[in-house]
């Protein structure tokens, strides 16, 4: 039993990150920053977002969205402020433009390469001449009797 309260303890961690104290008393813009906290990535853990963090780091990113949306700034702009700062990284879904993009059409464009090569290949193969089965001379085929015959 005691086991089983640790496991559930340690799977609530993360409902634990948002302190109470960092709450907006407008429950609108409360929910339109914890839809931004959402976004943005952690730049101390990497791997999840600001609102699971309980890194520092995430807790004054909170501080700092909720500051924004209170001085009135728009979604986007406390977007545009993050990456201003830390680049395209602190977002968990980066922007669609640039290096971005070219990074999304690499695998599809190499897959196609890869294809056309592969049926290149393969169509180059079936063009090359087969061997042509030579039917064996008289004298060859004496020899070959005389070897079996052995």
């Amino acid at each position: 039993m005691m086991r089983l309260a640790l496991v559930l303890m340690l799977l609530a961690g993360p409902l634990w990150a948002l302190d109470p104290s960092e709450m907006l008393d407008d429950p609108a813009l409360e929910a339109r920053a914890r839809a931004i906290d959402h976004e943005l990535r952690c730049v101390v853990c990497q791997s999840e977002s600001v609102a699971s963090s309980n890194a520092n780091w995430a807790e004054d990113a909170r501080r700092t969205v909720r500051e924004l949306i209170t001085d009135g700034a728009t979604d986007a702009a406390v977007m545009d402020f993050f990456v201003a700062r830390y680049g395209e990284f602190v977002l968990m879904s980066p922007r669609a433009s640039g290096s971005t993009l070219a990074l999304w059409a690499a695998g599809p464009v190499m897959l196609l390469v890869a294809m056309w090569g592969g049926f290149g290949y393969l169509r180059g193969r079936s063009r090359s001449a087969a061997p042509q089965d030579s039917a064996l001379s008289e004298a060859e085929k004496t020899r070959l009797r005389k070897i079996l015959e052995e």
